[in-house]
Order: C-alpha cells, then structure tokens, then sequence
C-alpha cells in the first residue's frame, strides 16, 4: 500500500509539473484530451483551484469570499445564508438569476426552472465545489456561459457540511488524489449528511430542508468523489429511474436527459458510465451492479419528492483538475439541455405531483406504492474499461491485495446487473393521525415541509395501524441511532385521539415523504430509525407470587384458556421450563396488561373524519430565506 501510494504522490507531482510548465491557459491539460471549460479569465477571477494549477482548494472564509465577490460585481447574483451550523458558520447560498429574480415565487411567475447544485455534503469531496465557482464565474464575469440562466436559476450551495469542511487537512481521503488538503466527510457531530435526509438530526439538514420547501427545485446535483477500484472512467453519474421513482420523472431521465447528456460528456473528453460498484472488488469479470437508494441519501430523497437528482461521482484517483473539469462539464451540460428544452422536465414534474396529490384523494385498498427496492434479475452486457492488475497474496493482510498498472488499459466483458424490483409496497391510506406527545415526530413533519393540521377537540374512530412481534437492536449505533428491526401485522381498532393531534393528509405533492416516514416497514421509517423505541418496552411489571394467584383465578373461569396454557406445555419446551414464561402467558391474557406495548403509536385514516381542524402551523407556507445584504 505504501508503495501504491508514493506511486500516486509521484505521479501527482508530474502532472503538477506539467501543469506549470506546459503553455496556453491556466490549467491546461497536458494530455489534450478534454476540453478547456474556462478561457479568457481575468486574473483576478481566477479560483483558487485555478490560481494554484488545481493542486488546492479554497477554505470555507476564501469560498465564501469569491461568492460575495461574485455577488458584489453582478446583479445577476445574490449571497445569502440559509442556516448556521452547530460550530456557528453561516451555510452558504448563492443565487444566480437573471433580472434580479432572487425569490422562489418571482421564479415560478417567470417561469424559470430551479436548479439546486449541491456540493460538499461530503465535504472532503470538493471537487463540485470549485467546478461549481467556476461556472459561476463564467456566467457572470466571463459571460461565457450566461445563456445558462436564460431559463433557469440557478441555486448553489458551495459547501453544505461547512463544520466537517474546516477540519482541513491532507490526510482526510487516503484513497483521494489531491487536492492537497481537503475537509472531513462528516460534520462537526460526527453525522454524515447523506444518511440524514429522512431522519433530519443535523442542524445542517433541518436548514436544507427549509431550503429546499421554499424553493422546491425542479432539480438536483449532488456531487461527489468515489472510491472503489482504479479504472478508465473519469465521471460516473446517476439518478432514480427504480420503481419507487416517480414514472413521469424516471422517462424523462431515461429518454431526454441521459441519452443527450453522455455524448455531450463524450465530445468534452471524458469516459463516462453509470455509477457503479464491482460484485466482487477484485474480478471485475463477475460484474457490476448499481443502486437502488433509499431516502436517508440525498438522491433517494430528492426522488420521493418527483424531482430529479442527479448523482455525480468523479474518479478518486484521477488529478483534481480532472475531477473539477468533470463537475463543471456535467453541471454545464445538462443546464444546456434544460435552457434548449425546459418544458418536457417541468411537465414530468407537474404529472408526478398530480399523481401523488390522487394518493389523498380517494382511499384504494388494492393501490399499492412500491417503499422499497432491491435489485433484479435482468442484466445487460457491459464492456468494463479498466487498468490492468495482478492479485497476490499479501504478507501483511493474509488476503489477496490487488496491484493496478494504470498505465495499461484494458476492456473486461462482463454483465451489469441493472434489474430493480419493489420488494415492499404499502396500500397507501387517506392520512396519518399522531398524537401529540410524539413531538419529535412532529417536528420532522413540519420540518419536511408536509402540509398538517391539528385536531381541534378529542375524536374516537376506528384506524388501521400496526403490531410489532420479533423486536431486535442493533447492537451499534448507526448515525447516532439503534436502528430497531420488526415484523409488522396490520391492526384495525378504535383509537382515541386527544384535541392537538396531527393529521397529515396524503392529497399533497411530497405525500411520499410522508409515507416514507411514517409506514414502519419503509427502509428509512422513523421506526426502524428508533423514534418509537419506547413502544417496545415493558413499563409495568407483576411479582411473581401475585401472577400464581390470577393464574389460578384464570384457569378456574376458563376451560378453554386451561386447554391451551396445556397444550402450549406439552408442545414447547422452553415455555414449560420457564416459570416466568409460563406466568406471564395469564399476565398477557389480563385486563393488567398493558395493551399498548408492540402497537404502533401512528395510526392510518382510510376513511374522513368528522372533526374540527386547524393548520398545525400557520407560518409554515413562507419558508424563503431572508436576503443579507441585498
């Protein structure tokens, strides 16, 4: 490993060289195989990265200062925060719009796509970040590339997890070449942003939700730097086109977006392929496969919400420069096709949310919404452009390491695994009702912007809702949280809900979120994420000389109930060991027993109740944030 990674610090250091030796524009490829983005750059609006031929990139106070330049020397910009992290640094905004349009509903009456470019939720992975003020750079100063706005406003987050960004150092990604140094992956908390979306603990995602309710974007970048083995491609990308997806939106990626977008890539330089993982690391002969992603990762997310994300992936272990140029290429590219053609997303995106908003409107029984999704049994033939390798076995590790030539290409025929299929669908209900001690719960529904409204006095009706049997833990956090694991069994019963209980109705366009959040067998439901873990325990208790009393009072009243305290005897061996088991089977069977225990709290409409309502929070529709300094 060492000797693989002087390798790489050599081969770093070469292309440095040749970056500062080679003539024409700043950082010219020495290789002439992509196409320089940016020419004709003033000196002083060169970027870091630029400026230092890639070899650093900007700290949090340099970025943020390059974008209120920015801001300063165009009206076509505006800086803003839209949020504070735990550490106390402002989460950076910039718009970029034309005619001053700095409002999501100034650019809905223009009708203006919005596209959100997300960068640094990793934030050791910054290479979006400088391809992001480059672009900025060349609408706005350059005017290069100002025809990107003609259609469009742009919003751009220059660097989401700012804490994990300052912890700056060159020893963040060791499978990472270059920059020098670089932030952490994590925040400040030690949370990754990209699990967070569903669950929302980090102050930082609680402010991109507010962000993002606002805006609404019509699209999403999240970009990113791989790891994985070493191979020919520069830029991997992807988006949900899964069953889960919402079918208007996966078309328009499979039809419009990408079939235009990788060509465009091709004609700059640049291999592109589908992000994807080898099935096993070292033969890539066995395949590969790729997604599907839940709602805990932005793509995921942004998916269940009918819009488009688009996962940006740039190699790890091609130069930074390369890495930069592939962001500022793909951002550049599918901007010009949504400036071309800005209708054919925008009609997908109004057809999802429709079709979500029926969810509420009439209850189906036999509806069903796929919740989860694995992968397929359908494969294409994919040619896998690699380097060159050999396995040995490895005195230190005892296992097979895997040696790279990187200066030897070479084409593997293998299979891509591209199937997806539901593995779990829900019929979804009319509404969700939570009673009102579940704040927590409530909270993340105003948080993710879903349309609620409380209960004005006490009802009583009759729900469906769940039982959980088979409980388990796992026995390690896992961002903060013991996940729980159940089974589930659909319970129909008459609850009563308290005055100040919240109905969240499904007639609404992020009615996904919803029930992504609050069907316990959804992959990243708030169950199985533990915010119901106090349903699971046993509060009350019994002494045990008090339980052989009431087992005897039992088994006197009811002959059946003695035939089946027998029979379970005769037939389980560990019941009839266990004088507790066998004591607690009467306990269970009781008025005493807390009935509550292993019953979903969250309860399922499927039919209008007849109750007074009010919205659960009446300034929930603004959601804008404030400008500063504009």
């Amino acid at each position: 490993m060492r000797d693989m990674s002087s390798r790489r610090l050599f081969l770093s250091a070469i292309v440095v060289l040749g970056l500062l030796t080679a003539p024409g524009p700043a950082g010219a490829d020495p290789a002439g195989r992509l196409r320089i983005p940016s020419t004709g750059v003033p000196d002083e609006w060169l970027t870091k990265a630029e400026q230092t031929a890639f070899r650093e990139t900007p700290r949090y106070d340099e970025t943020v200062w390059f974008c209120q330049r920015l801001a300063a020397a165009s009206g076509s910009i505006d800086y803003r925060s839209f949020g504070v992290s735990p550490q106390g640094r402002e989460l950076p905004l910039v718009i970029a719009s034309k005619g001053g349009v700095f409002t999501p509903r100034e650019a809905r009456a223009a009708g203006r796509l919005i596209v959100l470019l997300q960068n640094c939720i990793h934030a050791g992975e910054c290479a979006g970040k400088d391809g992001s003020l480059m672009l900025l750079r060349d609408i706005v100063i350059t005017e290069t590339r100002k025809g990107l706005l003609d259609h469009v406003v742009l919003l751009v987050v220059p660097i989401f997890n700012v804490d994990g960004h300052e912890r700056f150092s060159p020893y963040s990604r060791i499978n990472q070449n270059g920059p020098a140094e670089m932030g952490w992956r994590v925040t400040s908390r030690n949370l990754n942003l990209n699990r967070d979306c569903i669950k929302a603990d980090a102050a930082e995602m609680r402010a991109w939700l507010s962000l993002w309710n606002a805006w609404r974007p019509d699209l999403h970048f999240d970009n990113h730097t791989t790891d994985g083995g070493d191979w020919q491609y520069d830029l991997m990308s992807t988006a949900d086109t899964s069953p889960a997806a919402a079918p208007p939106v996966a078309r328009w990626l499979e039809n419009v977006l990408f079939p235009q977008l990788n060509p465009a890539l091709e004609a700059d330089g640049h291999l592109p392929a589908v992000f994807f993982g080898l099935i096993d690391s070292k033969d890539p002969s066995k395949g590969i496969r790729s997604g599907p992603f839940s709602p805990r990762f932005s793509t995921g997310y942004v998916s269940i919400r009918n819009r488009p994300s688009i996962l940006v992936e740039t190699h790890m272990l091609k130069p930074y420069r390369t890495r930069v140029i592939a962001h500022y290429n793909i951002m550049l590219r599918t901007l010009e096709l949504l400036n071309r053609d800005p209708d054919s997303l925008r009609e997908a995106i109004q057809t999802a949310d429709e079709n979500t908003v029926k969810l509420g409107k009439k209850y189906e029984p036999d509806r069903t919404l796929p919740v989860a999704v694995g992968r397929g049994d359908d494969s294409v033939p994919f040619s896998f452009k690699g380097h060159a390798y050999r396995r040995e076995l490895s005195d230190v590790s005892g296992d097979v390491r895997i040696v790279y030539d990187d200066t030897k290409p070479i084409e593997i025929d293998t299979v891509w695994h591209n199937g997806m299929k539901a593995t779990k669908a829900v019929n979804p209900p009319l509404a969700y009702i939570v009673p009102p001690q579940w704040t927590e719960v409530i909270d993340l529904v105003k948080a993710h912007g879903l349309r609620s409204e409380r209960l004005s006095e006490q009802i009583t009706t009759e729900v469906e809702s769940y039982r959980f049997s088979d409980v388990s833990f796992a026995d390690r956090p896992f961002e903060g949280r013991f996940r729980a694991r159940f089974k589930t069994e659909m319970i129909v019963e008459r609850r009563t809900f308290p005055a100040g209980s919240v109905v969240v109705p499904l007639d609404q366009p992020d009615a996904k979120v919803a029930i992504h959040m609050l069907e316990p067998d959804a992959p990243d439901s708030l169950a199985s994420w533990g915010f119901f873990n106090t349903v699971f325990e046993q509060k009350e208790y019994a002494e045990h000389y008090i339980l052989e009393d009431l087992a005897r009072r039992m088994l006197e009243a009811d002959p059946t109930l003695r035939e089946e305290f027998e029979s379970k005897i005769r037939s389980d061996r560990s019941f009839a060991s266990s004088p507790r088991s066998r004591l607690y089977f009467f306990y269970k069977r009781s008025p005493h027993w807390d009935a509550s225990i292993n019953v979903y709290p969250i309860a399922r409409l499927t039919r209008p109740i007849a109750s007074p309502t009010a919205p659960a929070d009446p300034g929930q529709p603004d959601r804008t944030p404030a400008p500063e300094g504009k």
